[in-house]
């Protein structure tokens, strides 16, 4: 997407980002941070902003040779329900996403990639949460056993490509990071649309 508009020129040169005047931290957890910013906007009011600090994740798009996107069902506590989900995973210390991608690939689904390539950056919710998700395709895959962290109840379902893009659409998968990687994948592979 362009920054560019032909009425008003390249838009990013009207905005400007707030002063941080101050900034709290007032939970520190184990995957998140939340902060409270007070920032001053170029007119000269001040705001308060709640922030959740993440050190960014990784979805991965696991297709086998056949044609077959691996996914898997796991439990949301947050939200009460059980998604329809591609793998994914939070980054550890320091750890490059693609190396975090082939992590959680194996741990949750028991998958092995020989190719992992980047597929798209972006953020999942940046009014409220820092986090960057990197999406990477995972092919070439040998089957192998899962090794889900304490607590985790993840259960692996395959399912054909054309069946899975028709579940985006027809809005039977709920999960953001699965939906913007798999038609992403989608429209890059019919044509090179979306590019």
């Amino acid at each position: 997407m362009s920054d560019y508009n032909p009425e008003l020129g390249n838009t990013n040169d009207l905005l400007r980002q707030p002063e941080i005047v101050s900034r709290r931290t007032v939970y520190r957890g184990k995957r998140i941070d939340l902060e409270l910013l007070t920032v001053r906007s170029p007119d000269g009011r001040e705001t308060l902003r709640e922030v959740v600090r993440h050190p960014g994740a990784v979805v991965i798009l696991p297709i086998t040779d056949d044609g077959q996107v691996v996914f898997v069902r796991n439990v949301r506590v947050a939200i009460g329900q059980v998604l329809l989900e591609l793998p994914a995973g939070t980054l550890d210390k320091g750890e490059p996403p693609a190396a975090c991608a082939a992590r959680e690939l194996a741990e949750e689904t028991g998958f092995s990639a020989s190719r992992i390539e980047p597929l798209i950056h972006f953020y999942t919710s940046p009014g409220v949460l820092s986090e960057p998700i990197w999406a990477f395709v995972a092919t070439g895959l040998t089957a192998g056993e899962m090794e889900l962290d304490p607590g985790e109840q993840l259960v692996t379902e395959l399912m054909p490509y054309d069946a899975a893009v028709r579940m985006c659409v027809d809005g039977s998968i709920h999960d953001a990071k699965t939906l913007a990687a798999l038609l992403t994948h989608h429209l890059r592979s019919k044509g090179g649309q979306g590019r």
